[in-house]
């Protein structure tokens, strides 16, 4: 008779529980904008990525730097040896994820209400219609 190790038992066990997961879970919403094209009625929990926040923070960055090439790294360096800077990388690497994610899920134009990933709704800038159109879209789908 065959003897299952534990090990695998429990590596079943919880890779069943992960399966199970996202089917008692909430959709997972992100929606990818620009600040000039502000998202409205977003629920609360709903992931809101600007896709022009690097390029803000770049500008916001090199504001008030002088045109010397020397005089404003010397400025940098300084400005990045301040406890503060560590919140300014932090603002960055998020920026850049959320391009990275739009780049992921193969976002093509704004503003975007992407559903568990899989579904995307383009145009709408209300979430909570967007929410609505994409709940009737999936409806229809079912019943086909």
């Amino acid at each position: 008779m065959e003897r299952h190790h534990p090990r695998r038992w429990l590596a079943a066990f919880g890779l069943s529980a992960c399966l199970a997961v996202p089917a008692l879970a909430e959709p997972a919403i992100e929606v990818f904008t620009t600040a000039g094209d502000p998202a409205v009625n977003v629920p609360s929990g709903v992931a809101v990525i600007e896709l022009d926040a690097p390029g803000r923070l770049d500008a916001e960055l090199s504001q008030d730097l002088p045109a010397d090439p020397d005089v404003a790294a010397a400025m940098m360096r300084e400005r990045m040896a301040t406890p503060e800077w560590q919140e300014t990388a932090n603002r960055y690497a998020d920026s850049y994820l959320g391009l990275a994610r739009a780049w992921q899920l193969g976002v093509e134009k704004v503003p975007a209400v992407v559903i568990d990933g899989r579904y995307v709704i383009y145009g709408q800038p209300d979430v909570a219609a967007a929410l609505r159109e994409a709940e009737r879209l999936m409806g229809q789908e079912g019943r086909r």
